[in-house]
């Protein structure tokens, strides 16, 4: 199944690199050695840079080095020289930490050296229940200010289940947004409510012009695609621009997207997961009109957080897809060949961690967070292939 409905106490930004930085564990610092890990194209140490993170959900590096961490309890962190600030950073909204709620992505604006927005997506309660709410503001190096909320998704409903949400830029600068069905089907396909849907929207929350259903009768303006189950991986790629998704299916069905404008990914009309009862859902894998995925897991993995690795310190994985897995508690690399996915390799099946989000930082190395009560910010850095 999809990760569970767990209480506090449960494929991004645009990557790239074109130089190697390095960012030590300064003097002080209590890096956590997991040892040295294998795969078919690049051995790597695992290290945990900082732990003691509460289910930490997203992550976003700052041009200073530091970085950006959310809890889904509703806190936001800093890591400064590899060191967690023990105080959270001050002025975050108010959040729905119920069940898969909380605070859940943060990314920076393309240009936040020049004009500082930073961005988080979160589920809010308001009247008729709760949704996946974005929020724009700037951080002054102790707490948010500027405040606004730019996006709150339509209609509001109860229930703690599937909210989405990850956040990412392309590269014209458009926001882009993923919000999940909230447990009910239906709404996927229904072009009035923005739940199940990638959302695409102005980096100040008004409605980009050519947005697919502007201007359409009983449609939201901002809603991008839909069909989207419950995305909880969203990246661009960085060399096309496109944007690239994965969503949980139900028992198996869990898919991998390049969203398009206007484009129907079937929920829940097709799909190759099942009733977690073991019925039937929809009337099928595929129909007319609908958008195929480009790879799909059944049984399910529950992938969450998702990078596209661009640069040298790895060569062998440049242009591999990596995703984070919930439910089999690894991590996923997969082989790209332009659009079409050729290979699969499970990594750190062993470590038995939930793989909430994977990223990749300004050093060329990759950063994954652990799903847990006593969470990790781990690295993977790269080491000589034994011989």
């Amino acid at each position: 199944p999809e990760e569970p409905v767990v209480s506090k106490t449960s494929a991004l930004p645009i990557l790239a690199v074109s130089l190697l930085l390095t960012w030590p564990v300064s003097e002080g610092a209590t890096a956590t050695d997991f040892g040295r890990h294998s795969s078919a194209q690049h051995d790597f140490q695992l290290t945990a840079v900082v732990e003691g993170l509460d289910h930490p959900w997203g992550m976003a590096f700052l041009p200073n080095g530091d970085m950006l961490i959310t809890e889904r309890g509703g806190d936001l962190r800093i890591v400064r020289d590899s060191l967690l600030d023990p105080d959270p950073i001050g002025g975050v909204p108010d959040v729905a930490a119920s069940g898969q709620g909380g605070l859940l992505d943060v990314a920076l604006h393309p240009n936040y050296a020049e004009n500082g927005w930073l961005y988080l997506s979160y589920a809010a309660r308001g009247r008729g229940g709760a949704s996946t709410e974005v929020a724009r503001a700037r951080f002054d190096g102790d707490s948010l200010t500027d405040v606004e909320v730019i996006f709150e998704a339509q209609p509001k409903s109860g229930g703690g289940r599937h909210f989405g949400s990850r956040l990412t830029f392309d590269q014209a600068g458009y926001l882009y947004v993923t919000s999940g069905d909230r447990g009910d089907r239906p709404r996927a396909q229904e072009l009035d409510d923005h739940a199940g849907k990638v959302l695409r929207l102005n980096d100040d929350g008004s409605i980009p012009a050519d947005n697919p259903f502007v201007g359409q009768a009983n449609a939201r303006p901002e809603v991008f695609s839909y069909g989207n189950r419950n995305p909880q991986g969203m990246v661009t790629h960085p060399d096309t621009g496109e944007i690239w998704a994965h969503e949980h299916g139900p028992r198996g069905g869990d898919e991998v997207n390049i969203i398009r404008a206007g484009a129907n990914y079937g929920w829940p009309l097709v799909t190759y997961g099942s009733a977690y009862s073991g019925g039937r859902i929809g009337s099928g894998t595929s129909a007319p009109g609908i958008e195929g995925p480009l790879t799909v897991w059944v049984p399910s993995i529950a992938p969450s957080g998702m990078a596209f690795y661009k640069g040298d310190v790895f060569p062998n994985w440049d242009g591999d897809l990596f995703v984070g897995a919930l439910r089999d508690r690894l991590l996923v690399r997969l082989e790209t060949d332009g659009n079409t996915i050729v290979a699969e390799e499970r990594l750190l099946e062993d470590f038995g961690e939930r793989i909430r989000d994977v990223r990749l930082g300004p050093d060329g190395l990759l950063y994954l967070l652990t799903d847990d009560p006593d969470g990790m910010l781990l690295r993977l850095e790269p080491v000589e292939k034994a011989s």
